[in-house]
């Protein structure tokens, strides 16, 4: 497995070499956080979560919650994979689905906490733990993309984050291999907004695509663990990003947040036009580019 590296060059996804020679990303919302991202030869699965509509997710300190949709593919249907980016060990991320039925030789990009139970536990032997700001860089017949780790909370007071697994963000930036970043792609992970986010807009200005999990999440007693729409676009205010696609809301009986909610607060802050709407299976194809407009098919 490629050696993680500090390495983050400064070209904005999109400059340099190669502009408009319609190399593009691909991306298929198979549903709750989980995304397939296409780009030439490179495919990546992010958060695998493939239980079906009726099926109860483990949360946690006998936490259940139930799925309320279908995922649009099968984890049988995948294709092959060169990685899957995990943002965190939680049952709607990471389920007994793909526990059970993703190749075990495939690389998995998460967070030092759940890299050592995957090694460990459920024998996913290629799994790297990255650190906050550290990454690591894959490669396949010319092309390359760099998986950095960014930071992420996963609650709001200190008690409750000491009882749920660290969760990450992630910053994918595509391109030639070797070459500077064509495309960024950032996913934020189970995180709520706090100011520990606004280092990501100094080390990578202007993502392509920010990818916000939602959905309000809410845990007995109150407490709300991912953002609600108006946490969401407060965050994609602050990184301020070419698109936005929402992701991880309406999936599952915990999450008490609509899209609606998002898509209002968006319109009012002036962001609107920025929201990709990518239903559960739709697919993206985003052409890079600073002026590129995405398909939704």
């Amino acid at each position: 497995m490629p050696q993680p590296t500090d390495d983050h060059s400064d070209n904005h996804a999109g400059d340099g070499p190669g502009r408009g020679t319609g190399d593009a990303l691909d991306v298929h919302f198979i549903g709750n956080a989980t995304v397939l991202l296409s780009y030439g030869p490179l495919t990546l699965l992010t958060d695998p979560n493939f239980l079906h509509r009726g099926q109860y997710a483990h949360l946690g300190y006998g936490l259940l919650s139930r799925r309320l949709t279908e995922p649009a593919l099968d984890v049988h249907e995948l294709p092959r994979l060169d990685a899957v980016v995990l943002s965190h060990l939680h049952g709607d991320h990471w389920d007994r689905r793909a526990r059970r039925h993703l190749d075990h030789t495939v690389p998995i990009l998460t967070t030092p906490h759940a890299a050592r139970r995957l090694r460990t536990v459920h024998r996913f032997h290629r799994t790297a733990g990255l650190r906050t700001w550290k990454g690591i860089t894959l490669q396949r017949d010319g092309v390359q993309v760099t998986v950095t780790a960014l930071p992420g909370r996963h609650a709001g007071q200190a008690v409750l984050r000491g009882l749920l697994p660290p969760v990450m963000g992630s910053m994918l930036e595509f391109g030639p291999a070797g070459g500077p970043p064509r495309m960024r792609l950032y996913i934020s992970g189970d995180t709520l907004v706090y100011d520990g986010l606004n280092e990501i807009a100094d080390r990578f200005p202007a993502a392509d695509l920010a990818v916000l999990h939602l959905g309000g999440t809410r845990l007995p007693g109150g407490f709300v663990v991912t953002m609600d729409g108006t946490q969401g676009a407060e965050l994609a205010r602050r990184l301020d990003p070419r698109l936005v696609l929402p992701v991880h809301y309406e999936d599952y009986t915990v999450m008490r947040s609509p899209l609606s909610a998002f898509l209002a607060e968006a319109d009012r802050i002036g962001l609107g036009d920025r929201v990709v709407h990518c239903g559960h299976g739709d697919r993206v194809h985003l052409p890079c580019g600073a002026g590129a407009v995405p398909e939704v098919y």
